[in-house]
């Protein structure tokens, strides 16, 4: 739009200027009266000049002003403000309106935007209010991830409120009022094309559409989450081009037993045996691992090496030596003589054993031997027979042999049987029972001996028991005379001596009398 600078009322315009020009052509005589008069003069013209001109409000971009003027239309008012209308501004009404006391001129500049895209600056001037429809002015299409910054801040198209539409500050200077060339800020806004990305993240393929810059911050804000070991090619800080295809190589949860110590970490590696080269784990000898290091690696496996070690132990254990009697005619019977001390020997054993992890699952017998012979300990014992007299209160008897035992007594009733059990009263020999029948261990004192105690008197051995073992002898009472007895004492075995192989050479070793 134009207008031009048109006289609202030119006879008072044209009488001014003569008037002006005739006080200038004026030549007073005093200097003093000539300065007053001019300036009176001056007054008068300016309060004339006022008065004769009309008042109309401007309002510029939202921000009004009352404005006094002599111009009769829209458009040498604007010019006369200082306000230059560009290509894209509105005015209401047209510059080439005339002008009327106290009208309201609204003036609305367009905005000037710079857009980037494509690699391309394009500049123009608008009056839309919308990123879209902006955008559509320029002949700007998007795509469905296309990004679009708006003064450095990202907007999305639908966001209108997203566009500041400020107005510089229109300055006052005296009584004028004064715009720039253009009182709107401008706007820029970049388009950030979308770009194809190709992930393959460990066989799984998919798609991204990304404005992002770099292979790192794609992954990121798809939130993708990578962990140590995980393997990423193209690296994360290589550029993002159209149609760029990522691989992500994933490594897999595993965990190691081995060496008394659990390692948990990742893996790239395909099999066991991999993994273990990935950790520096060998193994050696005898070692295995579980499972089998030809096995596939899955997620969380647990993988357990074994440390196999064989060691050779020697063992050995006493042997017991064995006692030899010797008969010794010339010693007399139940003595004793230590002829040869005798002496453990040992035993050896070797055994290979098999430690897995330190525990023994395994113990083979390699060998075994006797490293020392024991030694036979040799006793000699007395086969002499001496026959001797005892004297007793019951008269002179003759004796063989004489061994010290503990003394209990006992009747019939007490021998454990019940009295009409058929063998009650009855003793080993089947005798009746009666005092002057004892029960001995017949290893000790032959049955049907004869067999002296002091106190007791004479008696036959013709009875066993059950607690009689050793050198223990039962003295046998009638029921209506039974004397109890528990005590040490001396019994001596009465002649006739029993043939050889009957006699008893060694006594059993039996607890003897406690002193």
């Amino acid at each position: 739009m134009s207008a031009e600078a048109v006289s609202d009322k030119p006879h008072i315009s044209a009488g001014l200027r003569m008037f002006v020009r005739g006080l200038l052509r004026w030549r007073p005589q005093t200097g003093t009266w000539a300065l007053l008069i001019i300036l009176m003069v001056g007054s008068l013209l300016t309060a004339g000049y006022l008065c004769t001109s009309e008042t109309v409000t401007v309002v510029v971009n939202g921000l009004p002003r009352v404005v006094h003027t002599h111009q009769i239309t829209v458009g040498g008012l604007l010019r006369e403000v200082g306000l230059v209308l560009l290509p894209g501004d509105i005015v209401q009404p047209a510059a080439d309106a005339p002008l009327s006391a106290g009208q309201v001129i609204m003036v609305r500049q367009a905005r000037p935007a710079t857009i980037l895209v494509d690699g391309r600056s394009i500049l123009l001037r608008t009056q839309e209010q919308s990123l879209a429809a902006i955008l559509q002015q320029a002949g700007i299409g998007l795509g469905p991830h296309d990004q679009v910054m708006v003064d450095g801040r990202q907007v999305s198209l639908d966001s209108d409120s997203q566009l500041a539409w400020s107005s510089r500050t229109v300055s006052d200077r005296g009584a004028g009022w004064t715009f720039g060339p253009e009182t709107r800020s401008p706007l820029h806004i970049a388009v950030q094309r979308a770009v194809p990305v190709y992930l393959d993240d460990d066989g799984t393929v998919s798609v991204l559409y990304t404005t992002l810059p770099t292979v790192g911050e794609v992954l990121r804000a798809e939130g993708i989450t990578l962990y140590l070991g995980d393997e990423v090619h193209p690296s994360l800080g290589s550029r993002v081009s159209s149609g760029i295809r990522v691989y992500i190589r994933r490594a897999r949860p595993v965990e190691i037993a081995v060496d008394g110590r659990i390692i948990k970490g990742r893996t790239r590696g395909q099999t066991v045996a991999e993994v273990l080269t990935e950790q520096g784990i060998t193994l050696m000898g005898s070692d295995y691992v579980e499972p089998a290091p030809d096995t596939p690696v899955l997620d969380d496996m647990r993988i357990r090496v074994v440390r196999v070690r064989e060691e050779i132990v020697v063992e050995q254990e006493p042997i017991a030596f064995e006692t030899a009697w010797q008969p010794d005619a010339e010693m007399e019977l139940d003595q004793r003589r230590l002829v040869q001390e005798g002496a453990e020997g040992v035993n050896r054993r070797r055994w290979r054993v098999v430690y897995h992890d330190g525990q023994e699952v395994s113990r083979t017998l390699e060998d075994e031997w006797v490293a020392v012979e024991p030694t036979t300990r040799i006793i000699a014992y007395g086969t002499k027979i001496v026959i001797r007299e005892l004297q007793t209160p019951d008269g002179t008897f003759q004796y063989w042999r004489k061994i010290r035992m503990l003394a209990t007594a006992y009747t019939e009733a007490t021998c454990g049987k019940d009295p009409d059990h058929p063998y009650y009263g009855i003793t080993y020999l089947g005798w009746k029972m009666r005092r002057g029948i004892v029960a001995v261990d017949p290893r000790v004192i032959n049955l049907r001996s004869k067999v002296y105690v002091f106190g007791y008197g004479e008696g036959v051995a013709g009875d066993t028991g059950g607690g009689i073992k050793g050198q223990r002898i039962d003295l046998g009472y009638d029921v209506d005379n039974f004397v109890p007895w528990y005590r040490w004492v001396d019994v001596y075995v009465l002649t006739p001596v029993p043939p050889a192989n009957r006699i008893n050479w060694i006594l059993p070793n039996w607890p003897r009398e406690r002193r």
